[in-house]
């Protein structure tokens, strides 16, 4: 057991992009120290915040899985902040549709499946000979991985199988006492883990859906590669986290309801229209249904027009759900596009029940 401790980043120093003055931090020094000691610690990055252990080290990374609670079976992604990085994480050559899309999307929320390094421990790729790399964009991640010049295996920083923590206080909630050190770096700009990918000949599939949408990717790659969302439902050994187990469900029962036209024959027939039913409706469907059919409390998603606002805020809106004891979350179906298809996906993975 640990004593967990916070310790928060300036934003101005986040706002500013200041790795250099952040690496030089009370936090990170003393982050650095923890991970360089074989221990984890949780930091912010884009998407959601990390549990992160050297990757190249076995002692240090099944920590991360009893922290967690996670599946051996259930793989990590290794975070670099510099490409001079990846000869140590992976065996062979990048391709050129590989360095495309490094180019242009690193640093940010895409993942690449590349064939693993004999130096990566069999815990850190849960037995399998390919490794997932990405290189974060916040400043806290980057200032972190250089101070401490390794690469960091990071899945989410929470009990395995919740939502993810998009805020500093999300982790302390599931992790305290646990981990020694959360780094407050303030809430999460994407909200969803990042996209994985893995290129196959004339394909390029999309193992988790995440930051970097479909079309994204068709718009840097062109004609000579199909995008496609990858089949997951009957994966066995997963090559990324979020395939195989359920994932990011509150522990209050989550139902999808498709249309606001579903929703009051939904609350009747169930008999669920009550103070212990919460329902997050899109601004629209707010716009468009007698609030005086709904006796359930209800909470506004934002507009369908800005899918990444409520990217940003979907996990908060489960967690904070479970906070104030609702029996029932019933939540609206968003557009399956762009982000929303990463949205959906986690939704459908999280839900008991779609309607």
């Amino acid at each position: 057991m640990f004593n967990t401790e916070v310790l928060k980043i300036k934003d101005s120093l986040i706002e500013d992009n200041a790795i250099d003055k952040i690496a030089e931090t009370t936090a990170i020094k003393k982050a650095a120290q923890y991970i360089l000691n074989n221990e984890v610690v949780a930091f912010p990055t884009e998407t959601v915040y990390g549990l992160g252990a050297n990757a190249l080290e076995k002692q240090a990374v099944t920590k991360i899985f009893k922290a967690k609670g996670r599946p051996s079976d259930n793989p990590l992604i290794a975070h670099i902040s510099d490409k001079n990085q990846l000869p140590v994480l992976i065996e062979g050559d990048v391709s050129g549709v590989a360095e495309e899309l490094i180019n242009e999307f690193w640093p940010g929320p895409l993942t690449l499946i590349f064939n693993k390094s004999m130096k990566m421990p069999q815990v850190t790729t849960a037995g399998l000979n390919t490794i997932a790399v990405r290189m974060p964009s916040h400043p806290v991640a980057l200032a972190l991985i250089s101070k401490v010049n390794l690469p960091l295996a990071a899945p989410s920083a929470n009990s395995s199988g919740f939502p993810s923590p998009t805020r500093a206080q999300h982790v302390y909630n599931d992790l305290n006492g646990k981990i020694p050190l959360i780094v407050d770096g303030g809430i999460c700009n994407i909200g969803v883990e990042s996209t994985v990918i893995e290129i196959e000949e004339n394909i390029i599939n999309i193992l988790r859906p995440g930051g970097i949408t479909r079309s994204m990717i068709s718009e840097v790659i062109g004609d000579a590669y199909q995008v496609k969302i990858a089949d997951t439902a009957e994966v066995n050994k997963p090559k990324s986290p979020g395939m195989k187990y359920k994932h990011y469900a509150p522990q209050t029962p989550l139902w999808i309801f498709k249309s606001k036209n579903i929703l009051v024959n939904l609350l009747s027939e169930y008999n669920i229209n009550n103070e212990n039913t919460l329902v997050i409706l899109s601004d629209e469907s707010l716009n468009n249904v007698d609030e005086n059919d709904i006796q359930a409390n209800i909470k506004n998603m934002g507009t369908i027009n800005n899918l990444e606002y409520i990217a940003q805020n979907l996990f908060n809106f489960l967690r904070e759900a479970d906070q104030k004891g609702y029996d029932l979350i019933l939540i609206e179906e968003v557009p399956n596009k762009d982000i929303g298809e990463a949205v959906m996906n986690r939704l459908k993975k999280a839900a008991v029940k779609i309607i």
